[in-house]
């Protein structure tokens, strides 16, 4: 097991490693991690220079203006890095030949007096493994929970050196590196982002990256793209319609694709409603992913794999717990939120809330859900041994949440979704599942042709290889 340092061990033994050397820039409220170097001491085998750029002229003279007249931005941050990093090569490198070379760079926003910014920031470091190496980066969002300034700043401190300390120390093991970073701030804050690039870990997919962060409690929600890096939702969701089709995708069929087709395009069409301020994403939660047990990491990755080839960004959640879900999209001002699920996946969630707040809370419970321009586009199915559909209309409730139910209908936060394909309701995740191990061919008819052709291609969900020696 994984000895848990303090943090002024930590800074003490960087400072104590003689190849390790480098430059500290922080802007705004990150002033606190050079300070944990230099209160342990031995900082001068570590510290090469720490600055801050605290006026926005000064920092724009050195890292010129940014084209969005943001500072705390992800931008910002690699903009820091190329500067500082250039100088310490370009000064330092025939001085040093054994030395491990890095720039740390944060760009933070504290809490402020009345409470109108949470706090946020970006946090990173360009790093060699190697003396004379190529330099790798590893960045990072950072949300703050703490109630003060004070203690935010605090946090900032101790992340800056947690990050410092991982790639040094843990750069080897990338699940330990991310779950350091945490250490002594559990509670108080969350990491929703992380990047680890560079050529000592092109082995590395960092999809891997976004699933530790919801896996070890970092965050709640990680977002990766179709080009399958890691995202952060400030850079496409401000001001945003979101739709989140949540699903097994295991593997995606040409259900879950008419589920995404066909709601999306319903959430576009409506009134009031910009098709071009609309964005879908795909949701896979923990829970679903741990099923059947153990988290399957290649298992995830196949499911990944499939949705970024559709072209769907992907988050990864931990909750199944919506109104969470729905509290972090509004961080980035979403203007409306659609989530699509099936009819029994609306029923069991009914059926829940219903069950857990039969103390007279019901309303309570659903409100939480509901108060922030919410609405639900419900996906039919058949009804189990005929041909008739489920839908909104025909749930089998509780008598007791019938009454609130109805007024949710007539209010359309919650509407069936219209445009749906009747012939194709009879395809199941779990069957098609079942047939590809099995080997059968029945379930390329029921996935999309792009699906069926890279899981025979990569082997997936534990398609047979012998099918493909043998040509099948």
């Amino acid at each position: 097991m994984r000895k848990l340092l303090e943090t002024d061990q930590k800074a003490l033994e960087i400072n104590l490693d003689p190849a390790i050397y480098g430059t500290f820039a922080e802007i705004g409220a990150g002033q606190e991690v050079a300070r944990y170097f230099f209160q342990v001491g031995a900082a001068a085998g570590t510290i090469a220079k720490t600055m801050s750029a605290y006026d926005k002229v000064y920092s724009d003279q050195i890292y010129g203006p940014e084209p969005s007249g943001r500072y705390v931005c992800e931008p910002r941050l690699y903009r820091m890095l190329d500067h500082e990093y250039s100088l310490m090569d370009d000064r330092l490198q025939q001085e040093r030949p054994d030395t491990m070379f890095f720039v740390f760079a944060d760009t933070v926003s504290a809490i402020n007096y009345q409470r109108t910014i949470k706090g946020n920031g970006w946090l990173g470091i360009r790093f060699q493994m190697t003396p004379n190496g190529q330099p790798n980066d590893l960045v990072i969002h950072v949300r703050m929970l703490d109630a003060s300034n004070q203690l935010q700043q605090q946090a900032i401190g101790i992340l800056g050196v947690n990050l410092i300390y991982a790639c040094f120390r843990y750069g080897h093991e990338p699940e330990t590196m991310i779950e350091s970073l945490i250490d002594n701030l559990r509670g108080r804050v969350k990491v929703d982002m992380v990047r680890l690039t560079g050529p000592d870990f092109e082995h590395v997919d960092n999809r891997l990256l976004s699933l530790y962060l919801v896996k070890h409690g970092l965050s709640d929600v990680a977002m990766f793209g179709p080009d399958r890096k890691n995202v952060h939702g400030s850079e496409f969701l401000y001001k945003k319609d979101v739709m989140i089709v949540r699903g097994s995708f295991r593997p995606p069929t040409l259900v879950n694709m008419d589920m995404m087709e066909s709601g999306f395009q319903q959430l576009r069409t409506e009134p009031d409603r910009s098709p071009k301020k609309s964005f879908l994403m795909t949701e896979i939660t923990l829970r679903n992913l741990q099923s059947e047990g153990e988290l399957d990491e290649k298992d995830f990755l196949d499911r990944a794999e499939l949705l970024n080839s559709l072209g769907q960004t992907v988050m990864v959640t931990s909750s199944d717990q919506q109104h969470k879900l729905v509290e972090y999209l509004l961080d980035f001002k979403v203007q409306r939120v659609g989530l699509v699920m099936g009819v029994q996946t609306l029923l069991e969630l009914i059926n829940n809330k219903y069950a857990q707040n039969m103390d007279g809370r019901l309303l309570a419970a659903f409100g939480e859900f509901f108060i922030h321009n919410v609405k639900i586009y419900t996906y039919p199915a058949l009804q189990e041994g005929s041909e008739e559909l489920m839908t909104t209309q025909n749930l089998p409730l509780p008598e007791g949440v019938k009454f609130l139910y109805q007024h949710l209908l007539e209010s359309k936060q919650i509407v069936d979704i219209t445009g749906f394909n009747p012939n194709i309701l009879h395809i199941f995740s779990k069957e098609v599942l079942r047939q590809i191990r099995a080997g059968r061919a029945e379930w390329e008819n029921m996935v999309p042709p792009k699906v069926a052709r890279i899981i025979k291609e990569k082997f997936l969900f534990g398609y047979p290889v012998e099918q493909m020696e043998f040509g099948y």
